[in-house]
């Protein structure tokens, strides 16, 4: 798997139906676009609707944590991207970033996957060959510089 690092979604567009009444993104479509990044890299290591269907076998969001950094308009163009930070048998902990074509991070995700088994469900191991192209990832994005957003807490902050 010859990945760039980080994992790269095809740049989308703001659509109409994802503006709100404040005149921007709605905080929603900012998952959307999260979610549809993630599924390029759960593409990459073998997630497929195919490996679902017949293995049982999926990941799911256990937790997620979005900071808005910019407003987004109808018609931008964005790119979100995918750094595999971690992983055990069972999970990934991934971060995400929302880029504006003219390269400002928009928002920024930090999520917390499980490997689920359905019939459960429960979470279960990631079996081979996914297990190695999970580390094979998860070294490629080791080189990165590790994210200062992450592993922010959400709290109000007393004088």
């Amino acid at each position: 798997m010859a990945r760039a690092a980080p994992l790269r979604a095809p740049a989308a567009e703001i659509e109409a139906s994802w503006i709100d009444y404040n005149g921007h993104l709605n905080m929603a479509y900012y998952n959307v676009l999260f979610d549809r990044c993630a599924d390029h890299a759960f593409e990459a290591i073998g997630l497929t609707e195919e490996y679902v269907k017949e293995r049982g076998l999926s990941f799911y969001v256990a937790e997620v944590h979005v900071c808005y950094l910019r407003e987004l308009h109808l018609g931008a163009r964005v790119t979100a991207t995918f750094q595999l930070l971690d992983f055990d048998e069972k999970r990934l902990h991934a971060y995400s970033e929302l880029i504006h074509d003219d390269g400002w991070v928009a928002a920024t995700s930090e999520a917390l996957y499980l490997h689920i088994d359905a019939s459960g469900p429960k979470v279960a191991p990631i079996p081979e060959p996914m297990a190695s192209k999970v580390a094979e990832m998860h070294r490629a994005h080791a080189e990165l510089a590790y994210p200062e957003r992450v592993g922010r807490r959400i709290k109000i902050n007393k004088k």
